[in-house]
């Protein structure tokens, strides 16, 4: 990675922006120039009549051409645009965030600090602080798991009664503030193809689904020598490590054969990230009194088991 780091980079850029610019001078230099013969033409012809001449820019318009080289040079001293140069203002990306955030928490920090103190199951049941954490996870969660916390292929549903981390306030709260990572190592290699099979089946049979009996029946014994360390001897799963349940018909990845011997062959990684650094602890406060409404209110009823 060295040779992406290195000070060559930053004169490679600088010279490259600054070329480019003084060539686009020089271009428009030499098609500004007025050819003596006004009635040269550039020898295209239409309808038999209509010629084209060979004449230069407007002034108007090369000016406006010259005033944006001119405005570029100027915002190539002031701001950042030459590699590792900051330019005369010392403004950076960074640090507009910082000052809009500065100015957001000040103005807007207050709806969100008298919720702070407050008890998550008791927010949980509050209409303006519901009405505020939807506001927070729409910004901020439903790019994976929708905008009504539903979930899709991959991404867990928040509104039903299934949690693979936990469903207290408390464990909701770790999972926004630090992430999660979730990971289920590949077997293909240690149980070969017919062995992901008969573990795949017997995963089937636990859940209710359709299955092959005796494919199941050796996939139980397998299931006892390699998966009950996380997912326990009744298959119920682990909050702990993020084992999932597999008695239930709740499918993260999938719950046909297909893909839970795609599970088992290739193994899952699954992560959310973490948003300690991203929001406030009071209104991750509040996001999690929201998250956990999603399954303890009125609508979670209808997802239960």
């Amino acid at each position: 990675m060295s040779q992406f780091t290195s000070g060559f980079w930053d004169v490679y850029i600088g010279l490259i922006t600054i070329v480019s610019i003084v060539a686009c001078a020089v271009l428009l230099k030499m098609q500004s120039v007025r050819s003596p013969a006004e009635s040269e033409t550039s020898g295209h012809v239409w309808d038999e009549d209509i010629r084209e001449y060979n004449n230069p820019l407007p002034r108007w318009w090369m000016w406006l051409f010259y005033l944006t080289i001119v405005f570029s040079l100027g915002y190539l001293v002031l701001y950042p645009g030459l590699g590792s140069y900051g330019g005369t203002l010392g403004w950076t990306q960074l640090g507009q965030l910082a000052e809009e955030n500065a100015h957001a928490q000040t103005a807007y920090g207050p709806l969100y600090d008298k919720f702070a103190a407050q008890d998550i199951a008791a927010l949980s049941k509050n209409p303006e602080a519901l009405a505020a954490g939807q506001k927070l996870f729409l910004n901020n969660c439903s790019q994976c798991h929708a905008s009504d916390g539903g979930g899709s292929r991959g991404f867990p549903n928040l509104t039903d009664l299934e949690w693979l981390w936990g469903d207290t306030p408390e464990a909701i709260k770790t999972s926004i503030t630090e992430g999660r990572l979730g990971v289920m190592p590949p077997w293909g290699a240690v149980l070969g193809e017919q062995g992901v099979k008969d573990v795949a089946n017997y995963v089937l049979s636990l859940s209710g689904g359709t299955y092959d009996s005796i494919r199941a029946a050796r996939g139980k014994e397998k299931f006892a020598q390699i998966c009950v360390a996380c997912h326990g001897a009744e298959a119920k799963g682990n909050p702990a490590i993020g084992a999932p349940n597999l008695t239930d018909k709740v499918w993260l990845h999938g719950g046909s054969e297909e893909q839970i011997i795609q599970t088992v062959s290739k193994g899952r990684v699954d992560q959310m990230p973490a948003h300690k650094d991203s929001l406030s602890p009071a209104k991750i406060h509040l996001l999690t009194a929201y998250v956990y409404s999603l399954s303890s209110g009125p609508r979670a009823s209808q997802h239960v088991k």
